[in-house]
């Protein structure tokens, strides 16, 4: 019997600041009021990921709801709400995405990262991060390595941006941090050991 991780997704109660997660991805975080508020958007690639990541928002006390863009991409967003401000704050610089200086992951924001963007690979599982912000690549890298996970950065001719874990070892690690396939996700893009 393998013993729980401290920073595994099963290791604490589910909380706002999990939503990191999204972030750590493609999502963006909107400021309101002077950071009196804030929402969170994501696009999602598949639709099974809106109605999964909607349930981890949802256990964290967070409505989001599913949509459609005008130009037909699946979105998935929150109300514009004062307990997101924190999040928002600490990942803006105005306007600007940044990761924060003291980003600690652990198992439950590197889950909902999974839900959001990750892709299972044929060597191989890869976290994908926004197109949109390549100067929060090192950032991510180096927090994801505190975690003793060492992703190697694809771009975009490669399938990405992405980060990628190869190896018995790193992947076990991640299955371990993220924890088992949630019910509303598909089994085949779950990591596993």
């Amino acid at each position: 019997m393998g013993q729980l991780s401290f920073y595994s997704a099963e290791a604490r109660q589910p909380r706002v600041a999990d939503l990191a997660g999204l972030l750590c991805g493609p999502g963006q975080a909107v400021g309101f009021g002077r950071g009196a508020a804030a929402k969170v958007t994501v696009e999602l690639a598949e639709s099974w990921r809106a109605h999964a990541v909607v349930l981890a928002c949802a256990e964290r006390g967070v409505q989001a709801e599913a949509g459609v863009t005008e130009d037909g991409r699946r979105q998935l967003r929150t109300a514009f709400r004062r307990d997101l401000a924190p999040l928002a704050t600490a990942w803006l610089r105005g306007a600007e995405k940044t990761v924060p200086e003291d980003l600690e992951l652990d198992g439950p924001a590197l889950r909902i990262w999974a839900l959001t963007a990750g892709q299972p690979e044929t060597s191989g599982y890869s976290l994908g991060l926004d197109p949109l912000a390549p100067h929060t690549y090192p950032q991510l890298t180096a927090a994801l390595l505190r975690l003793g996970l060492a992703g190697s950065l694809l771009g975009a001719k490669a399938g990405g941006p992405a980060l990628r874990f190869t190896g018995r070892r790193r992947l076990a690690r991640l299955a371990e941090l993220v924890g088992p396939t949630p019910v509303a996700a598909e089994h085949s893009y779950w990591p596993a050991a």
